[in-house]
């Protein structure tokens, strides 16, 4: 495998907080050489919801992971289920598909949150769900203004009504801090991400689906009448693949791949349970999932068990002196938004790959030229609902029929690749430096 970041970026990133409210669930090695109608190379939600459609539908399907079970962002996310998967604005979007192509994109958006719950609604899976949609915090003057023209229209965009908090009130809502006002939006939820993780494969295996953990695809060649992946210690045979790997994709499988997605990381820490009078010194004792307005946001939740979830854009390299200053950065954000809690104990600390695409849109299809290779992928750090949803598309498009929901122009679109290739990395250091301004 030829992946963009260090190796240590793909090893152990930190104490994760969700691996400790689930026991690890064990997949085995793909450990003889295997025949099947579909190869899906990625165990997280995108490849475990692939799976599941194809073994729902009678198709037998065989899934790759190359970790265990949950190792990558599936497993380490910040749990949000909501609006989101690209970010491209709507007005590139209008320009690129026309109104109804953007219309067509936020329909997919609320269909998204819906298949996640439509799910959990009929598995039953506990999954730790809490928050009536998502609240966004404006974190300056001008955001807010924004914010308020912005509510507006979300009855056009999405359907809902938009409910507006004023700086004032803010704190009563328990959502207190510097902000400048809110906005709410009754759609999404909250989860446990790696206990949604487990109840896609519990479902998947039910349904038929071999699941395969510790058994990367070290290559993937045409083979007659289908494609072979190689692994450590054995060899599948599939009539057709599907490449549902994100931000830990290879550049080599396939080569089409090469510069297509922009690896970056995302950091995030849990705090011990906070204590009522804690709560009520920050004046936060919302149980909303929260972000602020800032170009480089700021991500956060009041969970269920009493702790606090904080999480904000990674560094640029997984060396351990870059790893040290995420690590200070992260925290000094944390204290400085939440100055109340400065001193709480952080239990876990943690990080992991979000997929940036060049056009900024997520990609579900059939990969160009290569008769029988699918790819999904490019959720641009919102893959709790878009990955599941996504991976539902591109079940059906791998058993041979067009999908039954809705499927935008936004996403069929090929992707890009971006400049500088194998470099194309330091294009985030400016990105970070404008944004860092940007937001103040």
């Amino acid at each position: 495998m030829r992946r963009l970041f260090e190796p240590a970026a793909y090893g152990p990133q930190g104490a994760c907080y969700w691996a400790d409210t689930v026991p690890l669930d064990v997949w085995p090695a793909l450990g003889r050489d295997s025949v099947t109608d579909v190869a899906v190379i990625g165990g997280g939600v995108t490849g475990l919801s692939a799976a599941l459609r194809l073994a729902e539908c009678g198709v037998g399907v065989t899934l790759l992971e190359a970790e265990h079970a949950g190792w990558g962002a599936s497993g380490r996310n910040g749990g949000f289920c909501c609006l989101g998967g690209a970010k491209a604005s709507d007005r590139t979007l209008r320009r690129r598909h026309g109104a109804a192509g953007l219309a067509a994109w936020q329909t997919t958006e609320t269909a998204a949150i819906d298949w996640v719950d439509g799910f959990l609604s009929q598995s039953g899976a506990e999954v730790d769900r809490h928050s009536n949609g998502e609240t966004v915090l404006a974190h300056s003057a001008k955001a807010w203004a924004d914010m308020q023209s912005d509510a507006r229209h979300m009855r056009a965009r999405y359907g809902v009504e938009a409910t507006l908090i004023q700086a004032q009130a803010l704190r009563e809502q328990g959502l207190g801090g510097s902000w400048h006002g809110a906005m709410t939006i009754p759609l999404g939820f909250a989860l446990n991400p790696r206990k949604y993780h487990a109840a896609l494969a519990k479902a998947a295996r039910h349904a038929g689906a071999m699941l395969h953990a510790e058994s990367p695809a070290l290559s993937l060649n045409p083979a007659q009448n289908g494609w072979r992946v190689t692994t450590p210690n054995a060899v599948l045979t599939a009539r057709r693949v599907v490449i549902a790997t994100n931000g830990y994709s290879s550049e080599d499988l396939p080569r089409w791949l090469r510069a297509r997605t922009l690896p970056t990381p995302s950091s995030v820490l849990v705090t011990r349970p906070l204590t009522q009078s804690e709560r009520d010194a920050q004046g936060w004792h919302s149980s909303q999932m929260a972000f602020d307005s800032r170009v480089l946001l700021h991500y956060f939740r009041l969970m269920p068990d009493g702790r606090f979830l904080f999480g904000m854009r990674g560094g640029l390299s997984a060396a351990p002196r870059d790893t040290a200053r995420t690590s200070e950065r992260l925290r000094a954000h944390f204290a400085q938004l939440f100055p109340a809690w400065r001193d709480v104990e952080i239990t876990h600390e943690w990080s992991g790959l979000v997929c940036l695409m060049a056009r900024l849109t997520p990609f579900v299809g059939p990969v160009p030229g290569q008769q029988g290779l699918f790819a999904a992928l490019g959720y641009h750090g919102n893959g709790v609902a878009m990955g599941s949803y996504a991976g539902r598309l591109v079940g059906d498009l791998a058993r041979g029929t067009d999908p039954d929901l809705p499927y935008p122009d936004a996403m069929r679109a090929k992707p890009w690749r971006f400049p500088l290739g194998r470099h194309r990395r330091v294009l985030l250091k400016p990105l970070y430096w404008a944004a860092d301004r940007f937001d103040l």
